[in-house]
């Protein structure tokens, strides 16, 4: 059993101040509809507690004295945030780059550098309260755009907890994400890729983010798995529903039948047009009320004959592009009811406020069109709030197609929200659609809405959410404690013919985008003379470089080299020979051709050529295009190459192909042969290693290692070549100490 912590930027609840005392109570919202309906089931109650993070809007000391008015559903931990760095978090880089910009109004964005300082100390600040509560064993879900480096935060802090990340609103397209500086863009994306699962909206949405991925972050990518940092993430669509029952059922409420009679006595025999939207540039009000003065314009049999009722919710009008927003919507309605109207009629009622349940269920159920035209908008649950909630199975709904909610909701009339003449043409086609037509299609939707609603949206995340954590469970590493290290130690100390074995790139030297570049520094040299030096050790790099790089780079150390995966081998004194591959010459040439193909097809990448392999390098290539190049080689080379004289290997960003006749295993099978050995450590990073770690595997004297966090036959695994040094250099001053020890008896 295990706790719940719901990340958002703000607590679901308001703090009023009264002379009796201060109380909170819960305040409304689409996000907190949600949770509430999902907390509400059985299926929640596999926590044993539920905690809702987030900020508070009240002083800290107004909230230690607040008391609730009705008893929550969970509890709160709120997060308390000086005033000009919530501003520069919240108004700055939240509202003012990353909302303009995902919505698809790069101008409109405002590059501050303070502005992502201090949204990056916000995120560091929800952190650092929720490390003092949370335990590895705990489940997160964080929730939107404020909270996008959240996840890698708290991941290097609790490398085992279980984190699931949900963004409400869309993610634009890599070109316009792209115009974010490039720290930014990773800081992003990588802080995203600290969940376990990633939920979206939609498949375009979901499409886009792992572009991005693909180009900023070039993570290995397979259809919705990214693999990153030694995890796999799992990126999913899950559109959110509503409480379906709660508008179905709303619509028989005596306050909700009240206003809705209110409202069908103030239109009389006039038809209703409805709209409801935040205060936002994104929603596209001025061209949906242009569309409503074009089937003016276009229909005037029409005129003292429909109304348009339009609520314009206040939302962030502390920000200039917000007010400047508002003051021009003022403007054009007083104009367009000044121009249109008369004493008796006015074509739009316009109210700028917040409405009640009942006025807005009332409305919902009072309308004969729902007009919801946003430019871009994440889901949009007003649309499926009024389908929900006419339970009478009348009424239009015209929806723009840029809402994520017109994926589900295509029995409505979709509409282009830039043009107005295709929203004038559906006003009129809605306004004079049959009864049996607008059945018809409500029935269909309220079918889907009622199928997949809240509940099922949260279900279907915590589903992915255990799968993926289970997986990752079963692919955990068996890391190299200090228990095994110990073991390995003492096995160490006490042989007295020790065999080593170690890969080069991704083993004792990190990768670098150019491989000639990879030449060991002074520290792995002094440790590989270190242990090659000790009369008890054989020494030996088994790798995939070529003879003339190990040559040039060690050659002069008291080790053996073993080049190209095993085709040569250069014994300590001795000469380097051949496994008898000499004939493969021919062959390699004719794969030459074939990858020198993809070298044009593919910027970034190229071809390392070796004296009895070949390769394809494209780990300094666009990820997008090199993943998809690197799949048609591989089929590619399959036909071309003759299986029995030739082996083709997928390694890390790089396809290989070189004699079939010989790999590591084989190779190192020599070595086994000629001596006997009571201490034999092996380690290697990628695919090419495993035959290897397979030729040891059973052997009483070995240990294996697997440096990087893939699943392995390797009997553990260090997550770096770092790691891997500091375990030799233990290794190596375990027999110094000993020999210092010996010398002073």
């Amino acid at each position: 059993m295990s706790k719940l912590f719901i990340i958002a930027n703000r607590l679901p609840v308001t703090v009023e101040e009264t002379a009796e005392g201060n109380f909170y109570r819960q305040s409304s919202g689409g996000l907190v509809s949600a949770i509430s309906a999902y907390l509400r089931l059985e299926d929640s109650n596999q926590f044993t507690k539920k905690i809702w993070v987030g900020v508070s809007e009240c002083a800290e000391r107004v909230w230690a004295s607040a008391e609730s008015v009705t008893p929550p559903e969970y509890d709160f931990k709120p997060v308390f945030v000086p005033p000009k760095l919530y501003e520069h978090y919240y108004n700055g880089f939240s509202n003012s780059v990353l909302w303009p910009l995902f919505h698809y109004f790069p101008s409109f964005a405002d590059y501050q550098p303070s502005y992502f300082e201090g949204y990056l100390k916000v995120n560091a600040k929800f952190a650092s309260e929720l490390e003092r509560i949370l335990d590895p064993k705990d489940t997160v879900w964080i929730h939107d755009y404020h909270l996008l480096p959240l996840a890698a935060m708290l991941r290097k802090k609790f490398p085992q907890l279980t984190i699931g990340f949900f963004l409400h609103i869309p993610f634009p397209s890599y070109e316009l994400f792209r115009v974010i500086p490039r720290e930014w863009q990773h800081e992003l994306l990588s802080g995203m890729l600290g969940a376990d699962v990633i939920g979206f909206h939609t498949e375009d949405y979901l499409q886009h983010f792992l572009t991005s991925v693909r180009k900023v972050i070039k993570a290995r990518i397979d259809h919705r798995t990214i693999s990153w940092d030694g995890r796999d993430i799992q990126i999913g669509d899950f559109p959110i529903g509503i409480d379906y029952n709660k508008f179905q059922g709303a619509s028989s409420d005596h306050g909700v039948l009240t206003k809705r009679s209110e409202y069908l006595r103030s239109k009389l025999d006039k038809r209703l047009i409805f709209s409801v939207d935040r205060l936002d540039y994104s929603k596209g009000v001025f061209n949906r009320l242009k569309g409503y003065r074009e089937f003016l314009v276009q229909n005037p049999h029409y005129k003292e004959k429909v109304v348009f009722a339009l609520v314009i919710v206040p939302s962030r009008d502390t920000i200039s592009k917000y007010a400047e927003r508002k003051k021009l919507i003022d403007e054009y309605i007083g104009n367009f009811n000044s121009r249109y109207g008369n004493i008796n009629w006015q074509p739009v009622i316009y109210q700028y406020g917040h409405l009640s349940f009942e006025e807005l269920v009332g409305m919902y159920t009072a309308c004969d069109l729902a007009l919801i035209t946003p430019l871009r908008d994440g889901m949009n649950l007003v649309a499926k709030e009024f389908v929900a909630s006419r339970r009478d199975r009348q009424g239009v709904l015209v929806l723009s197609e840029m809402a994520g909610a017109a994926n589900e909701l295509t029995e409505a009339l979709l509409i282009n929200p830039n043009d107005r003449k295709e929203i004038a043409k559906m006003i009129k086609i809605g306004l004079e659609m049959t009864p049996d037509e607008q059945e018809r299609r409500m029935t269909a939707m309220q079918k889907r809405l009622q199928e997949y609603n809240v509940v099922t949206w949260a279900k279907e995340f915590f589903t992915a959410l255990a799968r993926i954590s289970s997986e990752q469970m079963k692919k955990e590493p068996l890391l190299l404690d200090n228990f095994a290290k110990a073991k390995m130690f003492q096995a160490y100390s006490l042989a007295e013919s020790r065999l080593i074995l170690l890969d080069y790139d991704g083993t004792l030297s990190p990768f670098y985008k150019d491989p000639q570049m990879a030449m060991p520094s002074q520290t792995v040299l002094q440790l590989l003379r270190e242990l090659s030096t000790d009369p008890a050790n054989k020494v030996y790099i088994v790798s995939g470089r070529d003879s003339g790089s190990l040559e040039n780079w060690l050659g002069h150390l008291p080790l053996g080299l073993i080049a190209e995966h095993g085709v040569k081998i250069r014994h300590h004194g001795g000469s380097w020979q051949v496994s008898g591959l000499g004939s493969i010459k021919a062959a390699l040439s004719e794969i030459a051709a074939v990858m020198n193909k993809f070298v044009q097809q593919c910027p970034g990448s190229f071809i390392e050529q070796k004296d009895f392999s070949i390769a394809w390098h494209y780990r300094n290539a666009d990820m997008a295009l090199a993943e998809v190049k690197a799949k048609q080689l591989h089929l590619a080379l399959q036909e071309k190459a003759d299986l029995s004289e030739l082996s083709i290997l997928n390694g890390h960003k790089v396809i290989e192909v070189k004699g079939a006749a010989i790999n590591k295993g084989m190779a190192i099978a020599m070595l086994l042969d000629d001596g006997k050995y009571d201490f034999i450590l092996s380690a290697g990073d990628d695919q090419t290693d495993e035959d290897m770690f397979r030729k040891l595997r059973g052997e009483p004297h070995a240990f294996t290692i697997k440096v990087g966090s893939e699943a392995s036959i390797a009997a553990y695994n260090l997550l770096t070549p770092y790691l891997l040094q500091e375990l030799l250099q233990r290794l190596s001053a375990t027999t110094q100490a000993a020999r210092e020890y010996e010398s002073n008896i």
